[in-house]
């Protein structure tokens, strides 16, 4: 299956783009993440939280949709 992964800030930063098209086989969020940390190895050094279809999940939560967001910490106030 393919995955759309967007980033964002640091994340988009670091990877050098805001969106691509990932042909996965895995299962689970934490296997697309070291999938992600092959391809990407600095990001091993970020802090980040995953959305799949707009909702923020855990690394076990299973992929059921094909939008998959990094979104690094957010200062709040």
């Amino acid at each position: 299956m393919y995955i759309n992964i967007k980033y964002f800030g640091q994340i988009a930063e670091l990877t050098q783009t805001k969106e691509e098209n990932l042909e996965f086989s895995g299962i689970i969020v934490s296997e697309l993440v070291e999938t992600l940390y092959l391809k990407y190895s600095n990001l091993r050094t970020k802090n980040f939280q995953i959305a799949q279809n707009q909702e923020l999940v855990s690394m076990e939560t299973e992929l059921t949709g094909n939008d998959i967001a990094l979104l690094p910490p957010f200062a709040g106030g």
